[in-house]
């Protein structure tokens, strides 16, 4: 049976498809086409489509938007646009190709099942390789999910991919990969104890985003810094995208997460595209508007600039973009109900569309001032990769910040780097150097010591030199400043010395890291040693090389109840989330300094010993009911007789010693005896840490 639905002018508003009783609104925003064809196919499997709906510039134009409206068209039709215009492109960067089918830059549900990027790179070759939109209904049931606290005070973050979270056989999940394995991975995360998670880029990306050689490997865009379609969830994470079950599956996952008390944060790509450069293929923007997206190069205008180092760059501070951005922003809260999110190379919002950095961008500040996003922390990945970097500079409370000078510095001072000490001091306290300016707070630092890109935890302990040799680029790929210390031996060991010194150097990195004033952020697998045998940059590596390896629970789970407890330990003490930064004046209800450093003596910091890998920091309650807490660091090559400060009316408890071995590691307060001796004799390459009772 053939079908045929009958079309009328529609809607310029809202874009993409919108389902009513009575069919689908489509719109698309193109301004300089001169004319274009909707494409309807009906599944996900047709080759071709069964109505070509060609639109009339007299009737179904509005500005320089294009629409029709098709009675009583069913969700889970797929659709694709065709556009018609000039390719003049050299001059006036307007690349229209009517032989190219493109997929609406507002779907909220894609399919990749005819997807081919070198076909779609061909701008000659004619064949169905594009990806297909899915009009999809809007009517997720939100009843029963219980509310979750958006705000980063107290917040411990936990960084993951959603696919390699659950992808390995030792997983267990019904669904693996998907967001639906990861629901059944939930209960483990409320165990660890972490507040947030940070989704790794779940908006719909590219698979085959990858140069020929790592492709000839039989490699994929695994980490997902390739998105295409910014409203739609990955369909490799859905389990049955052919039907456009996208928002549901991704807003189950979204409910089961909040009835948890975790809060979510998407990992969001804004910088670029999965169209790449001049040479990469026609998806969407380039079909649609390419001359007002991207950044062109004004010599000619055929090629684009790239400050992201991926073959585009967004033209984020154009009205229209700005406006798409920020829409796609309070879609994924109001809709999806997201909690905040983290910005790739955010330092490319603050270029103007010359390029050129501006002192005022507009898309920053009116992110900040949206009330959709009231309340809705925002992370940015404050560089690019043409040499901005702006680490306390983004405007506003909203705005937090992932802290790259922390992760520096705390990386070089565990590994034994000496004259340090000042900077520590600075960091653990919250990083008020770069953020105390203009009413910014603690928690507007981001601190982590790994993440996605670069080392493993256990990795940046194992290995001094990266070892990349897998993805096929001969090891050139991936930064090579890694600020890392092997403990004596590169890579795998049967040593037992040097295995005991890695597990206490991870302990290290993780203790003062949970320890700091500002909001932690733990990669994931890292409370288990898992790693990537040194891969620094496992962006291509969908494989046991980069998934998270369920059978450390049990080999590692020493680490494991460390982290724990670690992290119990931190969400105990009010002192280590302050709202204000420390001041080392009288502060508190007992007339005590709200923190006082310490060298080898008390109140004697070494602040400008050169040789220097000592600190110690006596940081008291809040108030007088609260405890306070004495952390001892000696990243020094000898064993240190550490004096203990005497709180009046109060006893110190030993709580955690990085350098015994578990379960005397660390201690729940139950298991805590009165530490009598006025000093502690603490190893080399070791945290302490007391807690007082009265």
């Amino acid at each position: 049976m053939t079908l045929s639905y009958k079309a009328s002018h529609g809607s310029y508003f809202p874009p993409g498809a919108t389902v009513s009783d009575a069919g689908v609104n489509f719109s698309i925003f193109s301004r300089h086409a001169s004319g274009t064809d909707l494409l309807l196919y009906e599944a996900a499997g047709s080759p071709e489509p069964f109505q070509i709906i060609s639109l009339n510039p007299q009737t179904n134009r509005s500005f320089f938007f294009w629409h029709v409206f098709v009675e009583a068209l069913p969700p889970g039709t797929h659709y694709t646009w065709r556009m018609f215009g000039p390719n003049d492109t050299a001059s006036t960067g307007r690349r229209f190709n009517h032989k190219k089918e493109l997929i609406d830059p507002w779907a909220t549900a894609v399919s990749d099942a005819f997807w081919n990027r070198r076909r779609a790179s061909d701008p000659h070759d004619k064949s169905r390789s594009s990806y297909r939109a899915v009009v999809a209904k809007s009517d997720y049931f939100w009843a029963d999910e219980h509310s979750c606290k958006r705000g980063l005070e107290g917040a411990i973050i936990y960084e993951l991919h959603v696919g390699g979270f659950t992808h390995h056989p030792s997983a267990g999940v019904g669904h693996p990969g998907t967001f639906a394995g990861l629901i059944d991975k939930i209960p483990y995360l409320q165990e660890l104890g972490i507040t947030h998670v940070e989704l790794m880029p779940v908006m719909a990306f590219d698979e085959q985003f990858v140069p020929d050689n790592v492709a000839a490997r039989g490699l994929k865009n695994y980490w997902g810094y390739s998105t295409h379609s910014f409203f739609s969830p990955h369909p490799g994470y859905c389990v049955s995208p052919e039907l456009g079950t996208h928002a549901r599956e991704f807003n189950d996952l979204v409910k089961a997460l909040h009835n948890a008390g975790i809060g979510v944060i998407l990992d969001v790509v804004f910088n670029h595209t999965a169209e790449g450069d001049h040479n990469g293929p026609m998806i969407n923007f380039k079909g649609f508007f390419n001359d007002i997206f991207y950044h062109l190069n004004p010599q000619n205008r055929s090629y684009y600039l790239d400050y992201t180092g991926c073959g585009n760059s967004i033209n984020c501070n154009h009205p229209l973009v700005t406006q798409f951005i920020l829409h796609c922003l309070e879609y994924w809260v109001e809709e999806m109900h997201v909690d905040g999110f983290r910005f790739d190379l955010a330092s490319v919002f603050t270029r103007g569309e010359d390029g050129i950095p501006q002192a005022n961008p507009s898309l920053p500040w009116r992110i900040e001032f949206s009330n959709a996003l009231n309340g809705v922390p925002m992370i940015a990945e404050a560089w690019d990769a043409s040499g901005l970097y702006q680490v306390g500079s983004f405007p506003g409370l909203r705005w937090a910040e992932w802290n790259g000078r922390y992760r520096d510095v705390i990386r070089r001072f565990v590994r034994g780097d000496p004259g340090l000490i000042g900077e520590v001091a600075s960091c653990i306290a919250g990083s008020s150097d770069l953020y105390a300016d203009e009413g910014r707070l603690p928690l507007h630092s981001i601190n982590f010591i790994s993440c996605h890109d670069g080392f493993t935890l256990y990795d940046l302990v194992s290995y001094n030199v990266k070892h990349n040799e897998a993805n096929g680029e001969d090891n050139r790929d991936g930064c090579d400043n890694n600020l890392s210390w092997n403990c004596g031996t590169e890579g795998e060991t049967d040593n037992a010395e040097i295995l005991d010194l890695r597990r206490r150097q991870a302990k290290n990195l993780m203790s003062i890291l949970l320890l700091s004033q500002g909001v932690p952020m733990l990669l994931s697998g890292d409370e288990l040693l898992r790693t990537q045998k040194g891969n620094n940059n496992t962006w291509c590596q969908d494989n046991e090389l980069s998934w998270f390896d369920w059978s450390l629970v049990e080999k590692n789970g020493d680490m494991l109840r460390f982290m724990k407890e670690l992290i119990a330990l931190r969400r105990r003490h009010p002192n280590l989330n302050r709202r204000e930064f420390l001041t080392g004046e009288a502060v508190s209800d007992r007339g005590l300094r709200d923190i006082a450093w310490h060298g080898y003596r008390l109140d004697e910091p070494l602040w400008f010993d050169s040789n220097a890998r000592y600190l110690a920091y006596t940081l008291v309650g809040l108030a007088d009911d609260e405890e306070d807490l004495h952390v001892i660091l000696n990243m020094s090559e000898r064993t240190v007789d550490a004096s203990l400060p005497k709180i009046p009316g109060r006893a110190w408890h030993l709580a955690l010693d990085t350098s015994r071995t578990s379960p005397d590691d660390i201690m729940s307060r139950n298991q805590q005896k009165d530490y009598e001796s006025s000093s502690y004799q603490i190893p080399m390459h070791s945290v302490a840490v007391f807690e007082t009772r009265e």
